[in-house]
């Protein structure tokens, strides 16, 4: 796909839905939140910021090392405030972590500052795509897929409540990402009839 993207009249409708709020990836490790959200990011010549990077660059330590020093409770405080602050500065995309969406803070922050998308994957899918790297604390245990499948069980229900939903799925990105594009659009169709 080209650049020119950013130059179709869907991404002008989007960018005019989302006056300053911003679109806010969300979904479980594995569902290509960075990945599909740098190319939408790309396609709606917006700007792109991965929460966790971002946590990263504040704390000066990884997610798995904060998690082992502070423990998640605190982990999950310090991700709100600086998804809180991040979305001050809208539009944009955003990339959060798995669990951002599940803290009621987070939720209400989400839903007043931006759009969230789900992008739901299938276990198979998240398996597949989370077994290539080691740096995900929560699936630290014996039985990673019984502790990933716990984590669909607990999270898809909250994850729900997105305004829009878009099935992640062994695609292409440029796919995906025009998946989700096409999703805004209709969102902002939707909003622009209700005028």
């Amino acid at each position: 796909m080209s650049e020119d993207n950013v130059n179709r009249p869907e991404a002008a409708a989007i960018k005019a839905m989302l006056g300053k709020r911003s679109i806010v990836i969300i979904g479980l490790m594995g569902a290509g939140k960075s990945t599909i959200g740098k190319r939408v990011a790309q396609m709606l010549g917006l700007p792109f910021i991965d929460a966790d990077a971002e946590i990263e660059s504040v704390s000066r330590m990884t997610i798995p090392e904060l998690f082992e020093t502070y423990g998640e409770p605190e982990f999950r405080d310090l991700e709100h405030r600086v998804i809180k602050r991040i979305l001050r500065t809208g539009p944009r995309v955003l990339a959060t972590g798995g669990g951002a969406f599940m803290n009621e803070a987070t939720r209400k922050v989400i839903a007043k500052a931006g759009i969230a998308v789900w992008l739901k994957a299938d276990i198979d899918v998240l398996m597949e795509r989370v077994s290539r790297k080691s740096n995900r604390p929560l699936l630290k245990t014996k039985d990673p897929r019984a502790t990933m499948q716990q984590l669909v069980e607990q999270r898809y229900p909250v994850y729900g409540s997105a305004d829009i939903t878009v099935m992640s799925r062994d695609e292409k990105k440029d796919v995906m990402a025009a998946e989700v594009v096409e999703a805004l659009s209709a969102l902002a169709t939707v909003g622009k009839a209700a005028e």
